[in-house]
């Protein structure tokens, strides 16, 4: 009896899900055929050929319909209804795929059956025209011992080849043509070979055109730069700096660290360690020295930096003189007796005649005493310097000798010296910075006579900040690029997050690249050429395109965006890119709708097909491409295709889930509004492609420019704003991944007990937390009344585009009110969670009970009492439809 009912649910489940229905190529009927002869199973995948097409059910079966001229019996070659196929009954197939002539399918345990005409190869079967049954093709890697079958995850079918993609990421190509991808000229290839070129790469989906192929390649983890050691442990910022301008070297040290720890009181520490602890590496000292001083500069003078001994890897040779390898390698000199040793040698080289000698590495002279950690840094900047500028160091050395003692007298002192120097003054640290900055004051007076009063008082004011030249003086320097050199650099904020573990696990990647190959005479490649491709290439003008989905037309491409966007490329003779625009050999955006975004694509023989959200969230087809005369029919002014894709009036069907394209017609499978349940699942999907549109324009056109201005405020304002954006770019990219990852939900078998923002609602959570979080410490602390003029004309000059994303009508709101309610915008899309989570569980009391172990209501009502609490609004703890929230 149990058994009697569970089969009548699924029959009348059948009736409301997954309901086949078809339209002819080129027809604008009003309304499209039911599939004939169709049974009622519930369809969840569909996949059309030429003349044929395969339908896969929700219990793993597998029907054909169409014209099968492979098979052997000739009932079976023109079926009147489908025909299922008998030798894959017991396997529960999970996909299908079908090519111009011949189909596929994989099964859960990861095995590919083929089946169909097989001229070219394409079923993997040797010596034989029709494969008239499913049969079973053998995929193993050689490269492992002993050899390992492959399991399949995808498949993708052209006119006379087949892709597979392999559970560890890789492309299995067999069949006939350069589309292939792999490197031989024996055709067919009837036994699966490994597309080498990708080998290595995350492969995330491939498709296939008639003769083309593309895949979609997670892009490569950006590279781990070498930590640089003179850099500050508090604030990660350069110590010493250098740059080469002409003949001059400048020099930078003047790092105040954010945190408040004053150069002098680092030395000083430093110092004092230093006579603690004698047997400490000198080559350590300049890390140590200027631990936590820093506010980075930006020296535009030139490219190169002074740095200490690990990060100095090589040096130019100085004009057939000596060669300095590294600092690590370089002589340790103790005193200015010895560097000014060390600089005559360079000049009196520079006076031989110049002859070819092999570089000699000199050693450092044998120190008794460990030198101090000063010297050690002084070192590292002279042994840079010299190899900077080369034979200039020599040739000048004579003009800046003025410069290199005020080097030393800065940094040589020892603890004891300082003591012995100051008698009786007060020994503080600003007292011994006091007094050496006197000391470079005088003994720079004493070499200027024949300097002019202007240049005095233009070297006193820069050496205020300390900027010291080698070798030259600081007057032969412009002191406007000297106050450019003395700018504050914000620390820069990549606004593309880096990989998170959990989430690119769960849901798919954004971070992707088009790979594609094969035959191009039509452009259909993307490499703005007409030329074939024997190998995978990269199609770079979509690199940060987010694309998620491609698909593949007799001669044309798509690739569907995070951002429901469509790029389009290839033949364009019946308007199937959905476009005009030239050329049509590189990715173009298609023109389908100017409110709506596109979720799902189809590309047939020559025609397009595009999914869009619609305002009440019922799905609309556009259709694009061929168009042939119909009665009844109104046609564009072009007979022979559409100038713009057309929409198509299915609104009485029902939810689209899936849409899919052959030669001739083309196929949907709908969703009927069960007890609303399906028109909620939809509301959730296109709120949130909804919602990461908005955010991601917030991030391109607010956060990007306004981080990019020099001058944003002070210190910790920027780093409390830095945190907001880092915080939103990261709760952006997760928007986008769960977005991507509901529109292939909805082209699943739609259970919601696996959504992933229900089996995983911490991975949401602790964004939103993170988000929140650095938005109430930067609100807090002033917001954005505290950023620097720049900042707030830049905000002023896009106010009416600010209204504009926080939606904002009334005109009259001030600029502060609006910023404050464009960063709330994740609160309220919170609360929107919560009451479509909550309209699911009201549709089916069957999963009420996972609803509720969802704890996102709880959170967005604890979040939005507690923050939005300081904003002085009083907060309903009742949703719309009157009930508590949970927890209350």
């Amino acid at each position: 009896m149990d058994s009697k009912k569970k089969s009548s649910a699924e029959a009348e489940g059948s009736k409301e899900r997954g309901l086949v229905h078809v339209w002819q190529a080129g027809s604008f009927s009003l309304t499209p055929e039911r599939l004939p002869g169709w049974g009622g199973k519930t369809v969840l995948q569909a996949a059309l050929g030429v003349k044929h097409g395969v339908l896969l059910t929700e219990d793993g079966e597998v029907y054909s319909f169409g014209t099968l001229p492979w098979k052997s019996e000739s009932a079976e070659v023109c079926p009147s209804s489908p025909l299922l196929e008998s030798a894959l009954v017991g396997q529960r197939v999970v996909t299908v795929a079908t090519g111009s002539f011949h189909s596929g399918a994989v099964t859960e345990s990861g095995a590919v059956y083929m089946w169909g005409e097989n001229a070219a190869g394409q079923c993997a079967v040797a010596n034989q025209q029709y494969v008239p049954e499913p049969s079973s093709v053998s995929i193993s890697d050689s490269e492992t011992s002993p050899m390992l079958a492959v399991r399949i995850l995808q498949l993708a079918c052209g006119e006379e080849h087949t892709l597979a993609l392999s559970i560890s990421r890789e492309i299995w190509a067999w069949g006939t043509g350069c589309q292939l991808g792999l490197i031989t000229t024996t055709f067919p290839v009837t036994k699966p070979q490994k597309v080498e070129h990708l080998a290595g790469r995350v492969v995330l989906q491939v498709a296939c055109g008639a003769f083309h192929s593309l895949a979609l390649v997670q892009c490569l983890p950006p590279q781990d730069l070498k930590p640089v050691p003179e850099r500050c442990n508090q604030c990660s910022q350069l110590l010493i700096t250098m740059t080469d301008k002409e003949d001059h070297v400048i020099i930078s040290d003047s790092h105040c660290c954010p945190l408040g720890v004053t150069l002098s009181e680092s030395q000083t520490e430093n110092h004092a360690s230093t006579a603690a602890s004698p047997q400490t590496d000198a080559l350590d000292g300049p890390g140590e020295v200027f631990e936590n001083t820093l506010v980075e500069t930006e020296l535009n003078v030139g490219n190169i930096e002074a740095t200490n001994g690990s990060a100095v890897s090589s040096q130019q040779n100085v004009a057939g003189t000596a060669k300095v390898s590294s600092a690590k390698m370089a002589p340790s000199y103790p005193d200015t007796q010895a560097v000014t040793a060390y600089l005559q040698k360079l000049s009196e080289q520079e006076e031989k005649p110049p002859q070819v000698q092999p570089p000699v590495e000199e050693a450092g002279p044998d120190l008794h005493s460990p030198p101090t950690t000063s010297t050690s840094a002084l070192n590292s900047l002279v042994v840079s310097c010299a190899s900077a500028v080369g034979v200039r160091v020599a040739a000048t050395y004579e003009a800046g000798a003025l410069s290199l003692k005020k080097v030393m007298n800065f940094y040589s002192a020892a603890p004891g010296e300082t003591g012995a120097q100051l008698g009786s003054a007060p020994t503080g640290p600003e007292s011994l910075k006091d007094l050496r900055e006197e000391q470079v004051k005088q003994e720079s007076m004493q070499g200027k006579k024949s300097s002019s009063l202007v240049d005095i008082r233009e070297e006193e004011a820069e050496g205020g900040s300390r900027r010291l030249s080698l070798p030259g003086l600081l007057s032969q320097v412009s002191p406007r690029l000297l106050r450019k050199a003395a700018r504050v650099k914000t620390r820069t904020v990549v606004l593309t997050p880096t990989y998170s573990g959990e989430a690119d696990a769960l849901l798919p990647s954004l971070r992707t690249e088009v790979w594609t190959w094969g035959k191009g005479k039509e452009g259909q490649l993307g490499h703005g050429d007409v030329l074939p491709r024997l190998q995978p290439l990269c199609v770079k003008c979509l690199d940060g395109k987010e694309v998620i989905h491609l698909e593949a037309g007799g001669s044309h491409s798509l690739a569907l965006t995070a951002k429901s966007q469509v790029y389009s490329w290839g033949s364009n003779t019946f308007g199937q890119l959905g476009h005009s625009d030239f050329p049509t050999t590189v990715p173009r955006l298609a023109k389908v709708s100017s409110e709506n975004g596109v979720w799902s694509v189809a590309a047939g023989q020559d025609y397009s097909l595009f999914l869009v959200d619609t305002k009440d969230f019922q799905p609309g087809l556009y259709y694009s491409g061929r168009q042939d005369p119909a009665e009844g029919d109104t046609l564009p002014e072009n007979p022979a295709g559409t100038k713009t894709p057309v929409l198509l009036s299915c609104n009485k069907l029902g939810y689209i889930s899936r849409v899919t394209a052959g030669k001739d017609s083309y196929l949907a499978l709908v969703d009927k509004n069960i007890m609303g349940y399906i028109a909620s699942l939809h509301e959730l999907a296109t709120t949130e492609r909804r919602f990461y549109s908005k955010l991601s324009d917030i991030k391109s056109q607010i956060l990007r420019p306004l981080l990019s201005l020099e001058n944003l405020g002070t210190v910790p304002t920027v780093q409390l704003l830095q945190e907001v954006a880092s915080r939103f770019s990261k709760l952006c990219y997760l928007i986008g991944q769960h977005g991507a990852s509901l529109s292939s939900f909805l082209q699943g078998v739609k259970e919601a007990r696996s959504l992933v923002i229900m089996k995983h609602s911490s991975l949401f959570l602790d964004s939103y937390t993170e988000y929140c979080t650095s938005v109430s410490n930067f609100l807090v602390m002033g917001g954005f009344q505290l950023l620097a003029k720049p900042a707030i004309d830049f905000l002023n000059k896009n106010q009416e585009l600010l209204q504009d994303l926080s939606e904002v009508n009334d005109e009259n709101t001030q600029l502060m009110e609006i910023l404050n309610t464009l960063f709330f915008l994740p609160v309220r899309r919170l609360h929107n969670y919560a009451k479509v989570l909550l309209k699911l569980a009201t549709c089916f009391e069957v999963h009420l009970q996972n609803i509720r172990c969802c704890r996102i209501p709880v959170f967005v009502m604890n979040l939005l009492l507690s923050i939005s609490a300081g904003r002085g609004r009083k907060q309903s703890t009742r949703w719309a439809s009157g009930r508590p929230f949970p927890g209350k």
